[in-house]
């Protein structure tokens, strides 16, 4: 079943411009629930109307897209993972003077499609700093969906920043093979529970469950996760996408529309990528620790730190 949804977003539209989504998962997923938040907000400050699908599965995907473009909306974006991938790239080959920009870890296609991904391992190495300070047994974990690019660079991310600060710690890691299966993520995390993670990296769905019954400390992951789990939430690694749809819209309504790789405006540096407040656990980390992070999320957003890219599978320790 499809749901489709619209948003009317003020009088004043830009130049006429409307923008629609196609969302393979459902919006409570947190990599497309990112892009339709940067979406509403986007909108919504420019004043553009926004249309979205979601739950949209791969014997539908490409007659949706065909749709959307169909009925004269001059952006759609989305997510072209997997079963994604190549109905986006045919579609935006049929339709030119359409903007299409959508998740891949492949190239932009000229002369209309451009690429984005969430760049969120900066904030995630500061999680793995907090945690390689804050283990009391030198095991951590990681609990997350499949080991492609935009997985194994956090999730490298979050190993480096935890070793570091402690070369004696051990990070386990675990895929679940879905995008979307949290009794599977939540039994994942158990079981590094079992073998002695007393912080675990919440990548996907279900990890808090596990953490709240085991009274262990994580990590939320694409969006600010701490209403869910304000107990055992220590922050989260997010991603902001406003910056980049709020750009492409512009970018269509000037006239400047252009198939390029987004990338920069998902990272620290321009807002697109950032970590989330520690609320409770303010008070409840050490003094010294939260200094430390601040000062290493300040030299991400200069440029004098370079978050290491590493995007190979990593290994289970």
């Amino acid at each position: 079943m499809l749901f489709h949804f619209v948003f009317f977003m003020g009088d004043a539209e830009a130049k006429n411009i409307k923008m629609a989504a196609i969302f393979q998962t459902p919006i409570e997923e947190p990599w497309d629930g990112a892009v339709h938040q940067g979406c509403i907000e986007a909108s919504n400050e420019l004043n553009v109307p926004y249309e979205f699908t979601e739950k949209v599965g791969a014997a539908d995907f490409e007659r949706v897209l065909r749709e959307y473009a169909e009925r004269g909306f001059d952006l759609i974006v989305g997510d072209a993972f997997l079963a994604g991938e190549e109905p986006v790239r045919r579609v935006a080959k049929d339709y030119p003077t359409i903007a299409f920009a959508f998740g891949s870890e492949y190239k932009p296609q000229e002369p209309n499609l451009s690429v984005f991904d969430n760049w969120i391992h900066e904030p995630a190495y500061l999680c793995g700093v907090i945690a390689g300070r804050m283990t009391k047994t030198n095991v951590v974990g990681v609990v997350a969906a499949m080991p492609i690019n935009e997985v194994n660079r956090l999730v490298n991310a979050f190993k480096l920043g935890a070793q570091s600060v402690n070369p004696k710690v051990k990070v386990k890691i675990a895929y679940i093979g879905s995008w979307f299966d949290p009794p599977k993520a939540k039994e994942a995390a158990l079981a590094q529970i079992e073998a002695g993670a007393d912080l675990i990296y919440a990548e996907r769905f279900g990890v808090f469950e596990a953490c709240k019954e085991r009274k262990v400390l994580a990590f939320g992951n694409m969006s600010d996760q701490h209403s869910l789990a304000p107990e055992v939430v220590v922050t989260s690694a997010c991603w902001n996408m406003k910056p980049t749809i709020k750009y492409c819209i512009e970018s269509v309504s000037n006239g400047q529309w252009k198939a390029q790789d987004l990338r920069e405006y998902s990272m620290m540096a321009k807002g697109g990528a950032y970590l989330a407040p520690f609320y409770e656990f303010e008070k409840k980390l050490p003094k010294e620790v939260i200094a430390e992070v601040k000062s290493l999320e300040a030299k991400i957003k200069s440029g004098e730190f370079i978050v290491p890219i590493v995007e190979t599978r990593p290994l289970s320790d």
